[in-house]
């Protein structure tokens, strides 16, 4: 009797199967495209292609592939197949084929899908290239080109006008620019990336998010779009919401340079870190990129965050040596010294000092603001979200900040602040000082125990009448102390003076020596925020007697309860003093 064969014993458990599907393909070309392995990089792209078919994406992808190979006749074959069979709308790869035909030397094919795509395509992703690769094309065939019309152009003056003030960290004249050029054109999806852009860098989450989502109804797979979502789901705390997209994100290869720029900063903001260095290595290798320092900070940041810390000295080395006027790279070299003595830290992809060290300069600062924090976009961004959504000492920060940038966003901010029914009324009031401080233009309007009202100077809604003698003081004190005391300590003292007249009203002390009371006001703001000063040093600076700067400082006193305040504010500090 025959013997019966054991049973197989059943795979070991430990044994884990690989998912042969696209996705996996496409991460093996990927692989083999940062290693400069073409030919199997155009395998595993085929094998993509074979098992999604009908994704534009793949097809795409290989096609690329294809051109960097020089295969620029078989690239065009994909990329024809992706227009008459699968896409007609990706009307981008009309420019890939005039990319293609240029290459090959074939200039009229090459004009006639150039004219195509700038005819058709009403987002003009590649707008620029297009216009300066036109030029070339007429330059080659000896005449005018025969482009009737630019579909992309359109609105694109201003365009590109909202953009530069986008780049000059003005958000709330672009944001007015952009929304009239959506309005009038609302196919225009360039605009409207950047118009949640605006909105975003100025801490209107709500209007950015609705903006974002009305470009992905018309284009699903505008890449721009989909990596601002992604900012907003972790924003936001849509931890599943952004796993999805970040599935997505992943499998995205973008040809364009502009293109794989948004998709690596947005991966490492998002803590994709390595796949940000992937593509911020792929653009550092390309000629476009030129010696930027924000790139190579970039590259270093990722490297940074996966460990690759020599690769991220010698990359912030690099952005010293390029960008030489700015503390970005020796801060964060120093960073990096201290995480080796065993305290990491996150760092921001933003390529500035974090927020807290930027106060840090404005408060060394002695001749205002640094020029260049006043035009950086991403500093100015960082103001205008802190304003928003910090806590009460931040905003109070940011409002003295404010009073030195003093140009018309910084205004616009302001006034939108003081009508917010959230924002705290004390912060308003600062608010309201530093605009008149900046002069800006009457009426200024406030919301203020639920009622809308028209800010006087100063602030005095208790007081029937304001006294030219009153004011005379006033202005004497902080003519005095402009220099030497912030934005908050001069509303301080406008606030005790106003407190003052108001206690006595209508026995308000006759006014003889303007400089005595504003001297005894310059003290008792001094004492309320802990600064070191003296009867005789207040007196030599106004020109009067220790003895006059007493009697008012006393008669303030009095009036106000002063020290009964100063012991409610600061009673940590006094314990401390006394222990």
């Amino acid at each position: 009797m025959a013997k019966k064969k054991p049973v197989a014993d059943p795979l070991p458990r430990n044994v884990i199967s690989i998912p042969m599907d696209a996705t996996f393909f496409f991460e093996r070309a990927v692989q083999s495209l940062d290693r400069h392995h073409y030919d199997k990089a155009l395998k595993y792209f085929r094998k993509a292609v074979d098992y999604e078919p009908e994704n534009p994406v793949n097809h795409c992808n290989l096609a690329g592939v294809l051109s960097e190979m020089g295969n620029f006749e078989e690239s065009n074959r994909v990329l024809t197949h992706i227009i008459d069979e699968i896409d007609p709308a990706m009307t981008e790869c009309h420019f890939y084929l005039a990319n293609n035909y240029a290459n090959m030397e074939d200039f009229e094919k090459a004009e006639e899908s150039l004219i195509y795509y700038l005819e058709h395509d009403p987002n003009g992703h590649y707008l620029e290239e297009a216009e300066e690769m036109m030029e070339l094309l007429s330059y080659e065939l000896n005449r005018p080109t025969r482009l009737k019309s630019i579909k992309s152009r359109e609105g694109m003056f201003e365009h590109d006008r909202a953009r530069a003030l986008l780049e000059e960290g003005k958000f709330s004249e672009a944001v007015r620019i952009l929304e009239q050029l959506v309005e009038a054109n609302p196919d225009f999806m360039a605009a409207r990336n950047n118009l949640a852009l605006a909105y975003y860098y100025m801490g209107l989450f709500d209007q950015s998010m609705e903006t974002i989502k009305e470009v992905l109804e018309v284009d699903p797979g505008n890449l721009h779009a989909l990596c601002n979502l992604g900012i907003f789901y972790q924003h936001n705390g849509q931890k599943d919401a952004l796993q999805q997209l970040l599935a997505q994100l992943r499998k995205t290869y973008p040809i364009h340079h502009d293109h794989v720029f948004k998709l690596a900063t947005t991966m490492g903001i998002l803590g994709e870190h390595e796949t940000a260095f992937r593509l911020f290595r792929r653009l550092l290798k390309s000629a476009e990129s030129g010696l930027d320092p924000c790139l190579y900070h970039y590259t270093a940041v990722s490297a940074y965050h996966i460990g690759r810390y020599t690769e991220a000295e010698k990359l912030w080395r690099v952005v010293e040596r390029l960008d030489p006027g700015t503390e970005v790279a020796p801060f964060y070299l120093n960073q990096l010294k201290e995480m080796q003595d065993g305290q990491k830290r996150a760092i921001s992809y933003h390529y500035h000092l974090p927020f807290e060290e930027q106060f840090k300069v404005l408060e060394a600062a002695e001749d205002g603001i640094p020029d260049h924090m006043r035009r950086d976009p991403l500093v100015r961004s960082s103001f205008f979200w802190a304003l928003r959504h910090g806590d009460k000492d931040t905003k109070l920060q940011v409002i003295q900040a404010f009073g030195m940038i003093a140009d018309s966003e910084v205004e616009d901010a302001l006034r939108a602040f003081l009508l917010d029914p959230k924002e705290d009324e004390y912060l308003k009031k600062v608010a309201m000082f530093v605009l008149r401080s900046m002069r800006a233009k009457e009426p200024i309007q406030v919301l203020l125990q639920g009622k809308q009202v028209t800010a006087s100077a100063p602030w005095s809604p208790n007081l029937p009448v304001w006294k030219d003698e009153w004011q005379e003081v006033m202005q004497c004190a902080l003519g005095k102390m402009e220099k030497r005391y912030d934005m908050v300590q001069q509303h301080d003292l406008e606030t005790l003076w106003v407190e003052f007249l108001t206690r006595m009203y209508p026995s308000v002390p006759r006014i003889t020596k303007i400089d005595g009371w504003a001297a005894a006001l310059e003290y008792l703001t001094a004492k309320m925020h802990r600064r070191q000063i003296s009867y005789h040093e207040v007196a030599a600076r106004y020109g009067i007697s220790t003895a006059t700067v007493s009697k008012h400082v006393k008669s303030i006193d009095d009036a106000c309860g002063l020290k009964a305040k100063m012991d409610e504010i600061f009673p940590k500090l006094k314990r401390s003093e006394q222990g």
